[in-house]
Formats: structure tokens, sequence, C-alpha cells
């Protein structure tokens, strides 16, 4: 997942918090990063037309961002039920936090083939709590 990726999903996921545009505010702090930052990758995005951005409401996906986003969350998903389930990593947040710039699409989908993933993922993805509601429920909890 590139970095354009990290910062869709952060926008789905600030979006879901926010119920509503996604705030720089915010987006800096899920991707702990600057406002500069945040202002200058939203530019880009909003350049492919995978963001729609307005001054001082936020930024909100386009259908093509939206999509991306969601496989981008999907992937993030998917590497952090594999750090729990199978490798059973104590710190698999952060671990996957880590391991999600690094890990392309063929990747995630031989791992989502040995892991016992929910047909709802990544709709499950708690975006205030940031985890998965179902890892927390019964997967291992160490």
């Amino acid at each position: 997942m590139n970095t354009a990726d990290q910062y869709l999903k952060a926008i789905y996921l600030a979006q879901r918090i926010e119920e509503g545009p996604a705030s720089t505010g915010t987006l800096a702090d899920l991707l702990e990063v600057s406002p500069a930052s945040v202002n200058e990758m939203v530019g880009k995005l909003e350049d492919r037309e995978l963001v729609e951005h307005e001054k001082y409401k936020g930024a909100t996906l386009t259908d093509e961002g939206l999509e991306r986003a969601h496989n981008a969350l999907q992937t993030y998903c998917i590497i952090e039920r594999f750090l729990t389930n199978v490798l059973e990593v104590d710190e698999f947040r952060e671990e996957a936090r880590a391991l999600e710039s690094v890990i392309d699409d063929t990747v995630a989908e031989r791992l989502d083939t040995i892991i016992d993933r929910p047909a709802q993922c990544p709709d499950c993805f708690d975006a205030e709590q940031d985890h998965c509601e179902l890892l927390e429920s019964g997967d291992h909890a160490k």
C-alpha cells in the first residue's frame, strides 16, 4: 500500500469519525504528520480526482477514492488478522501500521488465503477505536 492509499484510508476513517468531511487536523492526528503535509497530499489526491476538498470544511472521497480507501482498509485488516491469528504477535497494531506501507496487493491477497477473515471485513473496523471490533471480541487476545 502506498502513501496515497494510506491517506485515502485515513480520510475514509476520519469521515466515519466526523460523520462528514475529514478535517486536516483529524487527518494529521491519524497519520501522525503535520497539517502542512496533509494539505499537500490532499491537494495531490484532489488533482487525481480521488478526493474533493473544500477549504475550511475538509476532504471527502470521490467514488474512486472511496473504493481505493476501502481496499486499503481491507489490506490493513488482513495484515492485522494475519499478525494476530497466524503469528500471534502481541503488538499487532503497531506492526500492522509499520507493514501496511510495504505490503502490496499480491502479498495481501496471499495472506488473505490463510486467515479467517469475516465477510463483513473491513466494515467491522471501528474508526474511533482504531481497531477491528471482531479482533477484539474473540480472536487472539494476549
